[in-house]
């Protein structure tokens, strides 16, 4: 019955704070984290009633099977946005933008982060931490810009070359921030050798891409034996969460004197996942689009989860409000330095260099799935990142699609003039 109550609160609390976010023009994921701090044991909590809100943080955590299908399903959702068509139109200068500025990105981050830990020193700012919190830097909220986009009916060359780029960038971001995570348990060991920073990554990446293809495929076999949308619908959450399921597995593998340790990113493999199914299956965009609509009150439950596990105590150390604050100016730059020297590089229009890089700056899902995996690998160090990218999550978000929007109605991709209510269509 608690358990109940606490996902009925955390529903209901998540939808009516949207409702007042929606007022103030404000993104729907922000309400969803809002709501999860005011439900959270230092708000709601601090009451003591049990399934009124989340009176402790085992009560949060004992919903993480909630947070790890939801990570899938994000993930899912990214692999569609490589559709292969779709691709060929936008050609090389989306691919070279979309992971040059991740890279670069990630660098920067690194580079001021890494600086700032000799500043502070290891006990205030570990480098494992600076490393992946330079890794996650690179992802980018794709449902954010997207619902800019949607909203106010957006279309250019600006818009055409920005969507694909927020899929790719997600895709980049997963791969760096497994490599990343890769070196920083290795440092975090104390064991820094060849196998644990280069070779475990890079097998981490590579089975776990290989198993996503190897499901979809399957995914694609299956799924042509049921021709009703709803069995559609539901072999598709099955191989989602078969396919979560598995990438949880991890063994050791001796390789002579050496022990290697093979595991998968749930985030890699559900991407590659949805990546192969649409470009595979022929009714994929449809099937898509159920699923999302399905998924819907899971990814509010994901947000209000993740921000009733945000740790308020820390931000009372001017430590962690420091390194946050500098984690999203160094973000920041990278995002806009990064697109804008990259599409220079590429030859865009003028108006792609000008603005991209400002529409770049949302970031949510995807960013807290790497923070919560970090928090589950790394300990104390792992604990300071998901609580960093919160912080910086909330700040994005209140600021990412207001810029976002600013910047395609500079550069012309939004015409409000033309934008007319259906009320008064109907009217007419």
């Amino acid at each position: 019955m608690q358990i109940l109550l606490c996902l009925s609160v955390a529903l209901f609390a998540g939808l009516m704070l949207s409702r007042l976010a929606k007022l103030v023009k404000l993104p729907a994921v922000t309400a969803y984290l809002v709501a999860g701090i005011l439900i959270g044991p230092y708000c709601l909590g601090l009451l003591g009633v049990k399934g009124l809100g989340f009176t402790t943080m085992e009560d949060v955590h004992a919903l993480s099977l909630l947070s790890d299908v939801a990570l899938g399903f994000i993930a899912f959702s990214i692999g569609n946005e490589f559709r292969l068509a779709q691709l060929k139109k936008t050609g090389k200068q989306a691919t070279v933008i979309g992971i040059l500025q991740a890279v670069s990105t990630t660098l920067l981050v690194d580079a001021v982060l890494i600086a700032l830990h000799f500043v502070l020193g290891a006990d205030r700012l570990p480098l494992p931490t600076a490393i992946v919190l330079g890794a996650i830097a690179a992802a980018t909220a794709p449902a954010a810009t997207l619902m800019v986009v949607r909203q106010y009916k957006a279309k250019g060359p600006l818009t055409d070359i920005l969507l694909p780029i927020v899929a790719l960038d997600d895709a980049v971001g997963l791969v760096l921030f497994a490599a990343s995570f890769g070196v920083a348990k290795a440092l975090q060991s104390g064991h820094v050798d060849i196998i644990s920073i280069l070779v475990e990554p890079v097998l981490e990446i590579v089975l776990s891409l290989l198993l996503g293809f190897v499901m979809g495929l399957l995914f694609n076999y299956f799924e042509r034996f049921f021709h009703s949308r709803s069995k559609r619908l539901a072999m598709s959450v099955t191989f989602v969460l078969l396919t979560v399921a598995l990438s949880m597995l991890s063994f050791t593998v001796p390789i002579g004197t050496a022990k290697v340790h093979v595991a998968f990113s749930s985030l890699l493999v559900c991407m590659m996942l949805g990546t192969v199914f649409c470009n595979v299956c022929d009714f994929s965009e449809e099937l898509m689009d159920r699923v999302d609509r399905w998924t819907a009150p899971l990814f509010v439950l994901f947000f209000v989860i993740s921000g009733a596990e945000l740790e308020l105590k820390v931000f009372r150390e001017w430590t962690v409000v420091l390194i946050g604050v500098v984690y999203i100016l160094a973000r920041s730059a990278g995002k806009y330095i990064g697109a804008r020297s990259s599409a220079s590089l590429v030859k865009c229009e003028p108006n792609i260099v000008k603005y991209l890089g400002i529409t770049l700056l949302p970031q949510a899902g995807v960013a807290l799935g790497m923070a919560i995996k970090a928090k589950e690998g790394l300990g104390a160090e792992g604990l300071m990142i998901a609580n960093i990218t919160l912080f910086a999550v909330l700040i994005y978000e209140l600021v990412g699609p207001m810029l976002t929007k600013i910047s395609l109605l500079r550069a012309g991709e939004i015409k409000t003039h033309e934008r007319t209510s259906a009320r008064k269509q109907d009217n007419a």
